[in-house]
């Protein structure tokens, strides 16, 4: 079991920036504006030779019961009691103050090893705040620099001393348990929730870990960073990120939904299934087809998943309108699975984690060059490509070079003229043929090389 570090302190004493020191990526998101951080998040942290779990936690911050600030709280305070110790971060700059103070009662309250740092402690400002946080008797402070990466060495004398001794793993041992490893093939499907501002991301993925994990509220905009939750659903390992509501590029004015909104993308990019979720009131707006052609582009299988479904009540035909919606407004990946779910309620919860498995399993999808080749020769017959400048297209074979997304390669004489409406129809067939809705297709175009070529330099 791996030894957990809770990062805690006021807000902007610098614990996001610690994070990603620790973990070795910007996985957290920084800013001079105070109150960033407001879901805790987790990571895997490494210094020397030691490894251990660090939570990042939102600053302490009172609010009346039931606020937003005072759910911030109880996720920090959910932290403390999960961690083994606790890392708390002073503002050396600043120098103490009540909030400090207030922290310091709940790590001494928490009954757990309390490391003390002194953030911002470079020059002789730090210093002097460095030496005012005796005065919480918490030990002696360790001066660093999260942003420059000073202070490292005694942090890592720090942290040695509140963890335990590694034991000794048996050399045969451990090779049995990598073997193990390396033959799981049930490894998490990454997932990422993406949608507009307050579409019910969050509310979604506390269903599923049937815990309040992540902060929810009536309120858009609520999730600033891409949150990654481990979920296990019936037997089958999810990787899921919650990620920042996403907005037309023209309303996005403050830099903090800037960085939002990148965190978002990047969480797609690294995604293998993205689950598109629309209010089931404000359904295939403008902004949900952006998204969707985002996502198709990025070559990331889709699933559309309709939130607040309990809010319009049980409609004659909803599901047949939704598909056929979907196919209309998003020609370019027909058949994308649609699923009308309720994080409130669960309804709907089981068939969408379904139509995960399958998404992904159809992203994966390979086909024999031989059956694709049967089907290349049909589909050529029964629309033959057009006659460019009087002269016709010879398309000769097709292969799948590899999945997640399919993507083929069709070898024909003259690449730069085949128009791409007859991509499209060789796109759908193939759709059709193979059992491939809603996920994206790749089509290359290669022209066979002339045998007769360097004839043709010799009579020159």
């Amino acid at each position: 079991m791996s030894f957990t570090f809770a990062i805690i302190g006021r807000p902007n004493v610098g614990k996001s920036t610690l994070f990603n020191r620790l973990v070795g990526q910007k996985l957290a998101l920084v800013d001079d504006q105070p109150g960033v951080t407001r879901d805790r998040r987790e990571g895997e942290g490494r210094l020397g030779d030691l490894s251990f779990t660090i939570i990042d936690t939102a600053g302490l911050d009172h609010g009346p019961r039931g606020s937003l600030a005072a759910r911030m709280q109880e996720q920090t305070e959910a932290a403390i009691d999960g961690a083994d110790a606790l890392l708390f971060v002073i503002d050396a700059r600043i120098g103490l103050t009540p909030a400090d103070r207030g922290f310091a009662d709940l790590a001494r309250k928490a009954g757990k090893p309390v490391v003390l740092l002194a953030n911002k402690s470079e020059g002789k400002h730090g210093e002097i705040g460095a030496m005012e946080s005796y005065a919480l008797g918490l030990g002696d402070p360790v001066p660093i620099s999260a942003e420059h990466g000073e202070g490292l060495s005694d942090l890592y004398d720090a942290l040695r001393a509140v963890m335990p001794e590694e034991e000794e793993v048996d050399e045969e041992e451990d090779d049995t348990v990598d073997e193990a490893a390396g033959t799981d093939q049930h490894r998490p499907i990454r997932v990422a929730i993406v949608g507009r501002p307050n579409a019910g991301k969050s509310t979604l993925i506390n269903h599923l870990l049937g815990e309040e994990r992540l902060l929810t509220s009536d309120e858009a905009g609520t999730t600033r960073d891409s949150i990654a939750v481990d979920v296990d659903w019936q037997g089958r390992a999810f990787r899921v990120f919650d990620t920042a509501g996403l907005r037309r590029r023209s309303r996005i004015e403050e830099k903090l939904e800037k960085l939002s909104v990148a965190d978002s993308l990047r969480a797609i990019r690294f995604a293998e299934v993205v689950v598109l979720m629309m209010d089931a009131q404000h359904r295939f707006e403008e902004q949900d087809l952006r998204i969707a052609d985002l996502v198709e582009r990025e070559g990331r299988a889709l699933v559309i998943a309709v939130s607040k479904s309990d809010l319009i009540g049980r409609q004659a035909n909803l599901m047949s309108s939704l598909r056929q919606d979907a196919d209309h407004w998003l020609p370019q990946i027909k058949g994308v699975p649609v699923v009308a779910v309720s994080g409130v309620t669960g309804e709907g919860v089981d068939r969408l984690m379904t139509a995960i498995e399958d998404a992904y399993a159809v992203w994966n999808k390979r086909t024999s060059t031989s059956m694709l080749n049967r089907w290349f020769e049909q589909a050529i017959a029964a629309n033959p490509p057009p006659a460019v400048s009087g002269r016709r297209l010879k398309l000769n074979y097709v292969t799948q070079p590899k999945a997640r997304p399919p993507s083929f390669v069709v070898f024909c004489s003259r690449a730069d003229a085949v128009p791409d409406s007859y991509l499209r129809y060789l796109t759908n067939s193939m759709r059709t043929a193979f059992d491939l809705p809603g996920t994206p297709i790749r089509i290359t175009l290669r022209e066979k090389s002339n045998p007769f070529a360097h004839k043709a330099k010799r009579k020159s």
